[in-house]
C-alpha cells in the first residue's frame, strides 16, 4: 500500500482509532490511536506503532516492556475511520499487567439465561 492510499483514513481527522485484537483468542486487547506516520511505521515494520495523545509522540507497543504486537492483518471499517488490527501478542497488552486493557467489568445483565 503506498502512502497516497493511506490518506483515505485521515480525511476526517489526523488520528484514527485502532482496535487491537488477539489473533488466537479473538479478545479485544486495547484501543489506541494512529496517525499517518505510525500507520506507515506499522506497515513497514510489521509491529504496532501508535500515536500518544498525551505525550504527543509515536510509540512502538512493547518496545520497552518486550510485550510486542506482531501484526497479522489490518482491516478498515466501512467508513474508513477505524482500524481493526489483529496481532500475535507477546506477553500482556495492558500497561497495568493485565492481558487486555478491558478487564474492568462495569455492568452485566444478570437476567440473561
Amino acid at each position: 500500500m503506498n502512502q497516497e492510499n493511506l490518506d483515505i483514513y485521515f480525511q476526517k481527522s489526523d488520528l484514527i482509532p485502532a482496535i487491537v485484537v488477539d489473533e488466537k483468542s479473538k479478545e479485544v486487547l486495547m484501543l489506541a490511536y494512529m496517525n499517518k506516520e505510525s500507520l506507515e511505521k506499522t506497515l513497514q515494520t510489521g509491529y504496532t506503532w501508535f500515536y500518544s495523545r498525551s505525550r504527543k509522540e509515536l510509540w512502538n507497543k512493547g518496545a520497552t516492556s518486550g510485550h510486542l504486537q506482531k501484526v497479522k492483518t489490518i482491516h478498515a471499517d466501512c467508513d474508513d475511520d477505524t482500524l481493526l488490527v489483529v496481532v500475535d501478542q507477546t506477553g500482556v497488552a495492558c500497561h497495568t499487567g493485565f492481558y487486555s486493557c478491558f478487564f474492568k467489568e462495569i455492568w452485566r445483565d444478570h437476567n440473561d439465561k
